[in-house]
């Protein structure tokens, strides 16, 4: 039996509403695919109030998509430090900062090519 190949669209569903049970801030989704030599799909960024935010959001993004996708990470880097954690999900790679740290790397504009979705919360 091979493992059912799990869908972009519903990994970055589950992964936005992991973001959201923990009130993560600035959601955008980046579209990657028409840029070329790009090493995934898309980028989703968020970020948090404090390195406790940020690991609460990471916890929460992994706990959601094990338990609705039965997926885990690829690779996970950053959590010692909480200031940006990145969550590789192979097609999709996931960004949480610390706001401080978002604005000073601007991966949005080192990307700005990409097409950029921004997610509405209601927090």
């Amino acid at each position: 039996m091979t493992k059912k190949e799990i869908g972009t669209d519903q990994l970055i569903t589950h992964i936005i509403k992991g973001i959201e049970e923990v009130k993560g801030n600035d959601i955008n989704i980046l579209d990657l695919r028409d840029i070329e030599n790009t090493v995934c799909n898309y980028f989703v960024i968020c970020n948090g109030t404090s390195n406790t935010q940020v690991n609460a959001i990471v916890n929460s993004i992994q706990k959601t998509v094990s338990k609705e996708l039965k997926d885990k990470p690829w690779h996970v880097e950053g959590s010692d430090n909480a200031e940006w954690v990145l969550i590789d999900y192979v097609n999709v790679v996931v960004h949480v900062f610390q706001k401080h740290i978002r604005e000073f790397y601007d991966i949005e504009g080192l990307w700005g090519d990409a097409k950029t979705t921004v997610i509405e919360t209601n927090y």
